[in-house]
């Protein structure tokens, strides 16, 4: 059965505004229904002009954009709660592609009503224009670690958020979390060779900063892991949600 809106369990999260019963009503009217995914499946196709939107019910995802060589760039990661086809519902295609990294489950939202959900709900508008603020100073940040930071800052840097986020979600248990991606995906999200990128884990593993295996990042001091990405430790913002 399709989760209702009223009883959505990302409600439950620290990380996500409380949503009042009333706007929770609202959001079920323009919600068309769910969408399970196998992993691996295309969500969204780079130039597709896609008939829906989706937030991340469950599972976990990438965006990514291909080269005309074939080069492909990990964008980011895609965790529970994340909005999915903006730029679609905004310039009328998408110009990155979604994939399910592990099995996941998709709300639906149709584009064609994007609009007039927004102009009847201002509060919900606002709520987009602030994820989209986010995903640019996220953008940025990722930027500069590519630019800027050393390999051994860029892989702590990726693995502090990452393991920041699943904190905040309650995914971490024991000091570890799940996190199903490839090293490939972490070299390609950085700009790094696959084989720098291994000789970096193994360092954050020798350090005690961290250890990522068989799918499970373990972290034992989020604050020690920051100072090794030269970026500061603080809690993450709460965040709205469709």
């Amino acid at each position: 059965m399709s989760t209702k809106c009223e009883t959505c369990p990302l409600h439950k999260s620290p990380l996500f505004e409380y949503v009042p019963e009333d706007q929770r009503r609202l959001t079920q009217r323009y919600k068309s229904g769910e969408l399970r995914v196998d992993p691996g499946t295309p969500v969204m196709m780079e130039g597709s002009n896609a008939p829906q939107l989706y937030t991340a019910l469950r599972g976990m995802g990438l965006r990514y954009t291909t080269l005309p060589n074939g080069e492909r760039q990990v964008i980011n990661f895609i965790f529970p709660g994340d909005f999915i086809g903006l730029q679609a519902g905004i310039v009328g295609e998408m110009h990155h592609s979604v994939e399910a990294t592990t099995a996941m489950t998709l709300c639906v939202f149709d584009r064609s009503e994007f609009f007039s959900f927004f102009k009847s709900n201002p509060e919900r508008g606002f709520d987009i224009t602030w994820m989209a603020a986010v995903e640019e100073h996220f953008l940025g940040d990722s930027l500069a670690t590519i630019g800027q930071r050393t390999a051994f800052e860029a892989v702590a840097w990726a693995l502090y958020k990452l393991f920041q986020r699943g904190e905040a979600l309650g995914l971490v248990n024991a000091a570890q979390m799940p996190l199903p991606f490839r090293q490939q995906d972490l070299a390609d999200a950085l700009g790094l060779s696959l084989v720098h990128t291994n000789k970096t884990l193994a360092k954050l593993r020798s350090r005690q900063l961290a250890s990522w295996s068989e799918g499970r990042l373990q972290v034992n001091s989020l604050r020690d892991l920051a100072e090794a990405a030269q970026t500061e430790h603080k809690p993450l913002e709460t965040r709205p949600f469709l």
